[in-house]
C-alpha cells in the first residue's frame, strides 16, 4: 500500500515524503505562509490530475495542442471541517483545436478519469468550463 510521511518541523511546519519518495514542505500556518498549506495543494492536485487528462486525451486525438494552463478556484466551509464546498476549473488552452474535441476531453477528465476530481466532488460542487485562445496569438 502506498504510504506517505509526514514529519514535523517546527510551529505548524511540516515536511511530507510521497510515496515516490518527494519531499513537499507544508506550512499550515496562513499568516507565516512559508509554504504550501495542505488545503491549497488539494487545489494544486486537482489542476494537475485533470491537465494530465487533458493533455493525454488531446494528443490522443490528435490535436495540436500549443498550451494549457488549468486555474482552481474553491470556497471552504464556514466551520469544522472546513471542506472545499464550491470549486470551479477554468482551462485555458491555445493551439489547432476542435471545441468538440477540447469539450469532450475536459467531460472525461471531470467524470471519469480525474481521481482527485471524483474525490472532491464527493463535498464539493465543482464547476467547470473551458476558453480557446487565438491559434497563434503571444498571449491569449
Amino acid at each position: 500500500m502506498p504510504t506517505a510521511s509526514v514529519r514535523w518541523v517546527a510551529g505548524e511546519q511540516f515536511l511530507a515524503t510521497t510515496p515516490s519518495g518527494h519531499a513537499v514542505p507544508f506550512d499550515s500556518d496562513r499568516t507565516k505562509n512559508s509554504a504550501p498549506g495542505p488545503m491549497e495543494m488539494l487545489l494544486a492536485a486537482l489542476g494537475s490530475c485533470t491537465a494530465t487528462d487533458i493533455v493525454s486525451i488531446l494528443h490522443k486525438k490528435r490535436q495540436k495542442l500549443k498550451s494549457l494552463e488549468v486555474l482552481v478556484s474553491g470556497e471552504r466551509a464556514d466551520s469544522a471541517p472546513r471542506v472545499w464546498t464550491k470549486i470551479e476549473v477554468v482551462y485555458r488552452l491555445r493551439g489547432e483545436l476542435e471545441e468538440k474535441a477540447v469539450k469532450d476531453a475536459v467531460e472525461l477528465s471531470q467524470t471519469k478519469y480525474c481521481s482527485v476530481s471524483v474525490m472532491l466532488g464527493k463535498t464539493a460542487k465543482i464547476s467547470y468550463r473551458y476558453e480557446i485562445g487565438k491559434r497563434d496569438g503571444p498571449s491569449d
